[in-house]
């Protein structure tokens, strides 16, 4: 049980703090009414509803959220990709069913919090994965819940 962290894959899973969720200059996106369903009409600013900060829209709670890169595959069904940035409210309640960060023995991951029966598990959302059930003499501290996912395409 000393490597309780051991994907079944050859790479593993990382994530990589960025820092701070919040940039102190934050500038608004146009926002437009209209819908796109497909290309992208040259849409007049008659159009645009408000500004979208996506500070605001993304972050509920600026002083208690950071953002994270990852790693791996292993939530993949979660819509959670390798290359993402992650939105993290630590201020958020961890519970069964929400997607944390937590730290397992020092090791750090992403995973679907599972608590059933008293027992706690690390899920991951890929098939090729396996849950990593926690033990009561094992440290796991959650950083925090994940709240958001940032993507380029």
């Amino acid at each position: 049980m000393s490597n309780l962290l051991h994907l079944s894959s050859p790479r593993r899973e990382r994530l990589e703090i960025l820092g701070r969720a919040v940039s102190e200059s934050s500038h608004g996106t146009p926002l437009y009414l209209d819908r796109i369903s497909a290309g992208f009409p040259s849409p007049a600013d008659d159009y645009i509803e408000t500004a979208l900060d996506l500070n605001t829209y993304l972050i509920r709670n600026p002083a208690a959220t950071f953002m994270v890169k990852v790693s791996g595959d292993s939530m993949i069904g979660a819509g959670i990709n390798d290359g993402d940035v992650l939105v993290v409210d630590r201020s958020e309640q961890p519970a069964h069913g929400k997607i944390v960060i937590a730290v397992l023995d020092g090791e750090l991951t992403v995973k679907r919090l599972v608590i059933k029966n008293g027992q706690t598990q690390l899920a991951p959302e890929n098939p090729r994965y396996q849950a990593i059930f926690v033990a009561a003499e094992q440290d796991l501290h959650v950083w925090g819940v994940v709240s958001g996912v940032v993507r380029k395409l």
